[in-house]
């Protein structure tokens, strides 16, 4: 009997090693409605940072204020009518800022910043300034309202900023060197 035992248990194992497996099933169907809920969080953020600063610039009688082509607001502090020149793609510009949240919170001074010295539009700063740089003339000084999403965005800066937070932010504009011009010299 044990040897009849003996047998059956490897015969036993072979015939169920020998099935196909069952594949596994998914949880639940993906569908289209995260996105949507995400992009329905984000549209009703925007609105409420938007009509925050939107307070923000009504209360505000001693400047005006204009919203740039990119979703921010911003007011020259300090405007410079001796020159022309805005500065472009590839530009070496040097800047000095200071950024708070719109309660006017400092969160970090020109002081701990520094002067920064960048490639206009190749610099990996946050989007609302890499863009608003190129708005000033050498000498200006302009005060910037950026939604979260021209700001840090979800993620924050990872230190001081906190997710999701639209900042006021002072930027002068301190140098702009013009890039070479790619023409050749011929002799």
């Amino acid at each position: 009997m044990k040897q009849y035992l003996l047998l059956l248990i490897p015969v036993f194992l072979m015939v169920i090693s020998c099935q196909d497996p069952e594949p596994r099933r998914p949880v639940s169907a993906r569908t289209g409605s995260f996105i949507k809920e995400s992009i329905d969080r984000n549209k009703k953020l925007l609105e409420a940072e938007e009509a925050r600063i939107k307070t923000l610039i009504a209360a505000d009688s001693l400047h005006h204020y204009q919203r740039s082509a990119n979703g921010y607001w911003y007011t020259l502090e300090q405007p410079d009518s001796t020159t022309n020149y805005y500065p472009k793609e590839n530009d070496l510009v040097k800047i000095a800022y200071e950024i708070r949240n719109l309660d006017s919170t400092l969160i970090y001074s020109k002081e701990s910043i520094g002067e920064i010295e960048f490639k206009v539009d190749k610099e990996a700063l946050f989007p609302g300034l890499r863009t608003g740089v190129k708005l000033l003339r050498e000498g200006e000084t302009a005060l910037f309202y950026f939604p979260s999403a021209m700001a840090y965005g979800y993620h924050g800066d990872e230190d001081k900023i906190q997710t999701n937070t639209p900042l006021m932010t002072w930027v002068t504009l301190l140098e702009v060197t013009e890039k070479a011009s790619d023409s050749i010299i011929q002799e």
